[in-house]
């Protein structure tokens, strides 16, 4: 029963983080302008993500415009997309079989050890969806902070992290935290069963012994 709350809790944990990488890709605010310096004017706010860069008004206004090539983009936005999109397919990927795999539900119910073994891979392609998200989201924010602290970078050209990244710290933390609750649930409930086995095992021969010797010898049997 507490595994099935530890696997219950490890995939809501990583079904959230599923939807905070899903929000984390989509989002333009992965590096917003920083305003380091006193000459900056503030009335205007720009932020890049991904798939597109905005401006912002003080009116409130905001205008976004989409990249229009691929390959004219920066190396380290092209792999942090393509690490962005396998994590949120390895993570619906990991939904799906995580479910077929938890012990509150009854799809594979005849048999407990494959089950296990389908929540042990739900759990590890969550390991995976999380860990890949984490890699782009660090890979960007060292690159904002590389060309922040360049000294040849123009003051009005430096960005800050924007709310997208530590939205993709969170949520690949929740998704790999997750993947760890389904795995070692998984594992903890395979151990105690080889030990309930092994236990029980020697006492069921012992009971045998002791029925056979308690039972009367038949003709032309002797006990030795």
């Amino acid at each position: 029963m507490a595994n099935s709350g530890i696997q219950l809790l490890g995939y809501f944990l990583a079904l959230g983080g599923w939807v905070g990488i899903i929000s984390t890709t989509v989002l333009p605010q992965w590096k917003q302008s920083s305003y380091a310096g006193d000459a900056i004017i503030m009335a205007v706010g720009l932020y890049e993500g991904l798939w597109m860069s905005c401006a912002s008004q003080s009116t409130g206004q905001v205008q976004c415009k989409i990249f229009d090539s691929l390959l004219s983009l920066d190396v380290h936005i092209q792999t942090c997309r393509a690490l962005m999109v396998i994590s949120v397919l390895l993570g619906f990927l990991a939904i799906i079989v995580s479910v077929v795999g938890m012990k509150c539900t009854k799809v594979g119910d005849n048999n407990p050890s494959t089950k296990s073994k389908i929540a042990i891979s739900g759990g590890s392609l969550f390991l995976l969806s999380g860990l890949s998200a984490l890699v782009a989201v660090s890979w960007y924010a060292a690159q904002v902070s590389g060309h922040f602290f360049d000294p040849n970078t123009p003051i009005n050209a430096k960005f800050d992290f924007g709310p997208a990244l530590f939205i993709g710290w969170a949520a690949s933390t929740l998704m790999m935290l997750g993947g760890s609750f389904l795995c070692c649930s998984c594992v903890n409930g395979d151990r105690t069963g080889q030990q309930f086995y092994r236990q029980s095992q020697p006492s069921t021969a012992r009971e045998y012994v002791a029925n056979v010797k308690s039972s009367p010898p038949e003709k032309g049997e002797q006990y030795l």
